[in-house]
């Protein structure tokens, strides 16, 4: 994209929001639950940004999907924040990658807390892989036309002479 003095940019306080700030094994401990409990404003979000393809646009759900998950590790904070520690201290000590299989003690102690005191229930495997179809207020962006190029080269007039070929036709079995 070409930036012109005609092409709009956010200002600095549209673009500034407050971060998540968590480590990567704490991010994955919380990624399920954090999913399943954001996915209406994740899907508005990524609906925006599929159908506008303009990031300036879809400022508002970024805003409100970063919203989602702060208020999430907040409440995960106040509900569950042993369990919480244990499974992401042991995402992070257990593997170099960061493997689900070496925690599933700890994991399943996270998952009763979550479901007990915060009402989300883990989503199964294969959930977030399903088509959903997601309802939205937003207005669908207008359909573009597509373009109608006329004939580059006019067709031969019908009277126009077609003497036969010189050297034979080349779809030979047709004559």
């Amino acid at each position: 994209m070409v930036v012109t003095k005609d092409v709009f940019l956010p200002t600095e306080e549209e673009l500034t929001v407050p971060e998540v700030n968590l480590s990567g094994p704490a991010l994955r401990a919380g990624a399920y639950h954090l999913g399943k409990q954001c996915e209406a404003e994740n899907n508005e979000f990524m609906l925006c940004r599929q159908e506008l393809d303009d990031p300036r646009a879809c400022l508002n759900e970024g805003k409100a999907v970063t919203n989602c998950a702060l208020e999430f590790f907040r409440k995960m904070k106040k509900n569950c924040a042993s369990e919480f520690a244990q499974y992401a201290n042991c995402l992070d000590k257990s593997s170099g990658d960061l493997n689900f299989q070496y925690c599933r003690k700890t994991q399943g102690v996270l998952d009763k807390c979550v479901l007990e005191k915060m009402n989300i229930e883990r989503p199964d495997y294969g959930y977030f892989a399903r088509a959903k179809v997601h309802a939205t207020d937003r207005p669908a962006p207008p359909k573009q036309e597509k373009a109608v190029y006329p004939d580059a080269t006019p067709g031969l007039p019908a009277d126009y002479p077609r003497p036969d070929a010189k050297y034979g036709s080349r779809f030979h079995w047709l004559n």
